[in-house]
């Protein structure tokens, strides 16, 4: 074992787990403690300001700037007491990832030295450089003013020393240049939208919150794997690889016996997470070797984005710790199950009422059914728009294939509900509104107790399933950010309840009872929206098929699929729920495109680097070698003999030479493909191109340096291969 790779991979074997410092407190005691939630609020503020935040944060109400100065006192004596040293914005620009810059609690004091101090003013906004982030042309160079603003409905924390406020950002001319913003505005318009309609139904209603419980997974590998890997430290994903001969074909590693050392991982980040109030709660094996998941308790949507986010630097952080890299790329790995981040998204009301779940009356059904089927309805609208926003240049790999969401958005109901909704179809209102939450079941073993089964199934290869009290997007992708997703569905569904409010309203108002008037439109909404419905095997050749003969949006090229965003009917949906404008869907689009293209872009450069300055040189040496082998077997043996014995080796050559021939063509042809993309100058074109005549050719270039894996010596081979990246030791 005297190659570099043989080396790299004995260091990331010989790790052991590194020790936890585990607190001596229960979780209970220490949870939150970095978090300047409502107990930290009740502890430092004066009582009078407690209450007006508490009554701001609950009700949507604005601050004034007297009662900022006051927050901002209190929260920097919090901050200070738990060892922060300075301040920060933090932010979700349109990157998917956050942004933070650290000002320190100081300014003069008049006298030569400093004074710690932070004031309203501070708290409530600052100035980042609107420029140098994804802006889709908002914002030139020499226009670099933007704004970041507090948001008071999440809470700040201390990270690193660092006390981070979560804030928008805009740009100086109002246009939002995150994601916070417009998820932000898709929670008021579905709180309207649902409130009045659920007033139909309870009209002591006030307010409808929308709830998230996002399922993060992941990979882990070696840190000293990663590093030898040009590919997955630059892009997040191996570019070649043979598949390992052993991978996840035996189903043992979903659920099973999680490794010591990534158990010491799982529990370092679970007490970080907790100390910063994220309620991680499940942790465990999935399918794919090296493959695992996070998930927390269900929480209010905006602060749990907020968490998910927080989660990932955080994973990175702990996971440098314990020897580990994690991957949060959608496919870091062919031939496996890729990483999607499940988000169970559901609406409730201010009286606790779930509006996705079946209840004990007459009018709870007729409520739990008005809900379900507008979201149907919306779901079918607009699927296009909601595929879009969940599709990116690393998504692109995991759609479709092993046990990730097929690229059409369908919605699965279960045999229940679906039995209900065809009832419903067909039927009056009388003997469609029983809908049994759960039904038992009896396994007829004396030590195992009576099951309660859901009332539905579960269906992995749905998009977008509906899961008993509320409905799982599966598609969005490990490491978006999920406020892409869900300001999307959002304001879909906020739009269709504004239509379904007017419809049943002008209906009452014209004299018809509200019971009749709803069941007669829902009946209407099911039968248009009867495409969107699919309860069976998603991943299947014939509902491609059937997909495209119901209407539904089949389109498969990412940078087509963004089109959706900028259909007259996506314009004109986000522009009745003020959530998004023309044009910030313009400049979002801009953004969609140039981050595809750059990715892309990014992935061919290394390619071609390792494929002609790592790849090629080391299957030339062992082409030499062999045919140093045959010259010496020749001048040994008769040549019949010696052309016996070196049959293998003359075949391996001549196969050797062929794949080099074809990679070293691919990846010319590739670079001038990309000189060619690079020269057009609208964003869209260029990524067309980009997808169309570059990503084909890293796809040969790779089947074809995969072929020399498997012939060219084990310990000449450059890069670890997955056989030695997908087993922790």
């Amino acid at each position: 074992m005297s190659s570099l790779r043989f080396k790299v991979v004995e260091e990331a074997f010989d790790r052991k787990a590194v020790a936890v410092n585990i607190p001596k407190e229960r979780p209970e005691d220490y949870y939150g403690c970095r978090v300047f939630n409502r107990g930290a609020m009740y502890k430092y503020l004066p009582s009078d300001t407690f209450a007006a935040l508490a009554n701001a944060i609950d009700n949507k109400q604005p601050l004034s700037r007297e009662l900022a100065d006051s927050i901002a006192a209190g929260m920097k004596r919090w901050a200070i007491d738990n060892g922060a040293r300075h301040y920060s914005h933090w932010f979700h620009p349109l990157t998917d990832g956050t942004a933070e810059k650290h000002d320190a609690f100081i300014e003069h004091d008049g006298k030569g030295g400093v004074v710690e101090e932070f004031t309203g003013k501070l708290l409530v906004q600052q100035e980042p450089d609107a420029s140098s982030f994804p802006n889709g042309g908002i914002r030139n160079t020499f226009e670099a003013r933007g704004y970041s603003a507090w948001d008071i409905s999440s809470p700040a924390f201390i990270l690193d020393e660092t006390l981070c406020i979560p804030t928008i950002f805009i740009s100086y001319t109002g246009e939002s240049l995150d994601y916070k913003t417009p998820l932000l505005r898709s929670l008021n318009a579905i709180d309207k939208a649902a409130t009045s309609v659920a007033r139909f139904f309870d009209p002591e209603v006030q307010h409808v919150t929308c709830n998230l419980g996002w399922e993060q997974e992941y990979f882990l590998v070696d840190e000293a794997l990663y590093s030898a890997r040009p590919d997955l430290a630059l892009t997040g994903r191996t570019l070649m690889g043979h598949e390992s001969a052993k991978n996840q074909q035996l189903e043992d590693h979903y659920f099973g016996a999680i490794p010591s050392r990534v158990e010491a991982f799982m529990l370092d980040l679970e007490i970080e997470c907790h100390k910063l109030g994220i309620p991680a709660k499940t942790r465990h094996n999935e399918v794919a070797p090296n493959q695992f998941e996070l998930a927390p308790i269900f929480e209010e949507c905006n602060l749990a984005n907020d968490h998910n986010l927080l989660l990932m630097s955080l994973m990175n952080e702990v996971a440098r710790r314990h020897n580990f890299r994690v991957l949060l790329h959608e496919k870091p790995f062919k031939g496996i199950n890729g990483s999607g981040k499940h988000n169970n998204w559901s609406l409730g009301t201010d009286k606790g009422v779930l509006l996705f779940a079946p209840g004990k009356t007459h009018i709870e059904n007729l409520q739990f059914l008005t809900f379900i089927v507008n979201t149907m309805a919306a779901v079918h609208k607009h699927n296009a728009l909601l595929k879009a926003s969940i599709m990116s240049a690393t998504n692109a790999h995991r759609l479709g294939a092993n046990e990730a969401p097929p690229a059409i958005i369908s919605i699965f109901t279960g045999t229940q509900l679906a039995r209900v909704l065809e009832k419903l179809e067909n039927s009056t209102a009388d003997d469609i509104l029983e809908f049994n939450t759960k039904s038992s079941r009896s396994m007829g073993l004396a030590q195992i107790p009576e099951l309660l089964v859901d009332n539905t199934d579960r269906n992995r290869t749905s998009p977008f399933a509906f899961t008993g009290n509320r409905f799982e997007f599966r598609a969005v992708g490990s490491s978006a950010n999920n406020a892409a997703a869900l300001l999307a569905l959002n304001a879909a569904v906020a739009d269709q309840l504004n239509e379904f409010h007017a419809r049943i309203s002008a209906r009452i108002a014209g004299g018809e009872q509200m019971e009749h008037a709803v069941l007669d439109e829902l009946k209407t909404l099911i039968i248009q929206s009867k495409a969107i419905h699919f309860d069976g095997n998603g991943y299947s050749d014939e509902w491609k098929e059937e997909a495209r003969r119901r209407g539904l949006d089949c389109e498969t090229s990412a940078p087509k699929i963004f089109d959706a965003y900028l259909s007259q009917e996506s314009i004109d949906m986000f522009a009745r729920t003020g959530v998004l404008s023309k044009i910030e869907l313009e400049a979002r689009n801009e953004v969609k495109w140039e981050m595809y293209t750059k990715k892309i872009q990014i992935e061919a450069r290394v390619l071609g680097d390792l494929a002609l300055n790592h790849i090629i040189p080391v299957a030339t040496r062992y082409q030499s070698m062999l045919v140093d082998n045959v010259v010496k077997l020749r001048s040994l043996f008769p040549e019949v003999k010696a052309n016996r014995l070196a049959a293998h080796d003359l075949t391996t050559i001549e196969s050797i030479a062929e794949h080099m021939a074809v990679i070293k063509g691919e990846t010319d042809a590739m670079v001038e493909a990309r000189k060619v993309a690079n020269r057009i100058h609208s964003e869209r074109e260029r990524a067309i191109a980009y997808h169309d005549t570059v990503l084909p050719r890293m796809d040969s270039i790779r089947y074809h340096i995969d072929k020399l894996e498997l012939m060219v010596d084990n310990e000449m081979w450059p890069l670890p291969k997955y056989r030695e990246l997908l087993f922790i030791r």
